[in-house]
């Protein structure tokens, strides 16, 4: 696999769906009972920031300008991200550097709540493996997470959260196994909540893939778009998206607060923007 997420570890698409998946492991915690966290696509987990070149270039416009303005944050939830990472850093010792999803996730799981990550290469799931060390209830597992999905939904906890984040290197393929894993995964557990990250580039592709998932799937849906360049531009990435299925309450309605705030913060120049667009359970639902 040619993807390594350390080049692109604490960009402006990082911040975009790790705000949101902090906000998201808040709501579902709001009720006592406890839960499943399941990253499909887990990474090494933990990336340096300080070596030069392309990464450096991603994390200064993203994580590092957020923390520039880090004081002058207002909404909640961008502030609790921030503060996760704080927390995080000092659980695993001062190290800085940039978490990825599994450890963010894994940060925030309490006593009654659990996690299982998947990823594919051996060597990034034993990093992960040896970083997530102090972190007792989050397993992780060496090996193909969409198959993974499988032997874990549904969970004896009835309550789930899993995010989908494949390379897409091979977007047009990519997308199409994202579109069968939620389908396969809701067959199993029609009511867990998923996420979903995928990349903007083009954007007759992106827009195709949208229609598709939203003419397959019946569940309540939520589509949240950060774009930092103009549609189609040469940008390697001009925006970041998340399709979040069976979307708690009121995510949709405080999203419409911090994503403009988020964007403000990071934006590049006037053209990009964001989207956040609900749609309801269709007809039909199983």
């Amino acid at each position: 696999m040619k993807y390594r997420h350390s080049f692109h570890a604490g960009n402006f698409a990082d911040v975009h769906k790790h705000v949101t998946l902090v906000a998201l492991m808040q709501a579902l915690q709001r009720k006592a009972k406890g839960l499943l966290y399941v990253d499909t696509h887990a990474g090494s987990g933990f990336y340096e920031l300080s070596r030069e070149g392309s990464a450096a270039a991603e994390w200064r416009s993203g994580i590092g300008r957020l923390r520039d303005v880090q004081e002058g944050v207002a909404a909640p939830e961008i502030a609790a991200y921030l503060d996760t990472l704080g927390a995080l850093d000092r659980r695993l010792g001062g190290r800085g550097g940039y978490p990825g999803s599994p450890l963010i996730a894994g940060q925030l799981l309490r006593t009654q709540d659990r996690g299982v990550a998947f990823e594919r290469q051996a060597k990034e799931a034993a990093a992960l493996r040896m970083t997530a060390a102090p972190m007792p209830r989050l397993r992780v597992e060496a090996g193909d997470g969409f198959q993974g999905l499988r032997a874990v939904l549904p969970p004896p906890e009835r309550r789930s959260l899993v995010l989908v984040d494949p390379p897409y290197e091979e977007s047009t393929a990519d997308f199409a196994r994202v579109t069968t894993a939620l389908d396969d995964a809701l067959q199993r557990f029609e009511t867990g909540v998923l996420m979903v990250w995928y990349p903007i580039k083009q954007q007759r592709e992106t827009a195709a893939w949208r229609a598709t998932l939203e003419a397959h799937i019946v569940r309540p849906l939520l589509h949240a778009e950060l774009r930092l360049y103009a549609a189609d531009s040469r940008a390697s990435l001009n925006g970041s998206g998340l399709v979040i299925v069976n979307p708690p309450y009121l995510l949709a309605e405080r999203m419409r607060e911090w994503l403009p705030a988020l964007y403000a913060q990071l934006a590049v120049d006037a053209r990009g923007g964001v989207t956040v667009r609900e749609r309801e359970a269709r007809t039909g639902t199983r």
